[in-house]
């Protein structure tokens, strides 16, 4: 399996701050790739360089073999992009948007007609292709975007939070139309929903500062904080004493509180038991080992400070 996309050493520094820091990153043929960071991290400043929106301070991008910085026309023409926001011609019909897009990529009136139908069909817009797109709920808008980046059968998709704002069951709809494109193109995703990483991606890269920080399968990453031995504690009263109690606990490293439950990271697999010991089973109502999200690696990696 051959790399779709290739990142050699690229920095990109704003103001003497490095967007992205010396990154290099491969992303193979065929799969669907998530970048995921917090505002800030370098996401969208990287996307703009593989797009060719942006030209990179020092480093490469090959993008199906073709130079970010030497061939940009060959992959612009390789590429379909969605944005975050909405950028649709709201003074054209659905229909009209998408000719408009084919023809920007010299398709003929006969190639992309019957492409238009066909996206237009998967896209469940087919009853709509004649209304204008301020007429459309936030979902059906989404999917005429993403069905205007498919109108010249790119090879590679980025996908730069794709589903943002939307409802659950357009999210779902839009999950379920990316989970078919798989198995004909490369997909780039950036999304802030974790779940959706969790459910759509092959592999994951976490970034932040410019520089990626773990990389694999979300199993993968959930396995590798699965030794954090986070705990879910539930007692039946008494439970403002038992916090100034776990409070006092110095192999406990973070400790939420909500209600009569807390949720507690302990600093090792032997801290279980001078915690069993120090609270004892009087009030205790149950205890169980958590399962880490992939927030919650998200979360680890990042911190939870809130970023502008």
């Amino acid at each position: 399996m051959n790399n779709a996309i290739s990142i050699q050493n690229i920095t990109k520094v704003y103001d003497g701050i490095r967007a992205v820091d010396d990154l290099s990153l491969e992303v193979r043929s065929g799969t669907i790739f998530g970048l995921l960071g917090p505002n800030g991290a370098g996401k969208t400043t990287l996307i703009k360089i593989l797009t060719t929106l942006m030209r990179p301070t020092s480093g490469n991008a090959f993008v199906e073999g073709k130079s970010v910085l030497t061939d940009g026309a060959s992959v612009r023409g390789m590429i379909g992009v969605v944005p975050q926001v909405n950028n649709l011609d709201r003074y054209l019909t659905a229909r009209e948007n998408l000719a408009l897009h084919a023809r920007m990529h010299r398709m003929r009136a006969r190639e992309y007609g019957p492409r238009i139908d066909e996206l237009l069909e998967l896209t469940g817009l087919t009853g709509r292709q004649h209304d204008f797109p301020d007429t459309f709920s936030g979902g059906m808008q989404r999917r005429l975007v993403v069905a205007r980046a498919l109108i010249h059968a790119p090879r590679v998709l980025f996908l730069d939070e794709p589903t943002t704002g939307l409802d659950p069951q357009s999210r779902r709809a839009v999950w379920a139309y990316i989970q078919s494109l798989r198995s004909t193109m490369t997909i780039f995703l950036t999304t802030h929903y974790m779940d959706e990483a969790d459910t759509l991606c092959d592999r994951i890269v976490i970034m932040d500062h410019g520089r990626p920080l773990v990389d694999g399968t979300a199993a993968q990453l959930k396995e590798a904080f699965a030794h954090s031995h986070v705990y879910e504690l539930e007692f039946r009263a008494n439970a403002d004493r038992y916090e100034e109690v776990l409070r006092t606990f110095p192999f406990i490293r973070s400790l939420e509180r909500r209600g009569n439950s807390f949720r507690l990271e302990l600093r090792d697999e032997e801290s279980l038991k001078p915690l069993m010991d120090g609270i004892g089973s009087k009030d205790l109502k149950g205890i169980c080992l958590e399962e880490p999200s992939l927030e919650d690696v998200f979360i680890h990696l990042t911190g939870k400070k809130i970023r502008e």
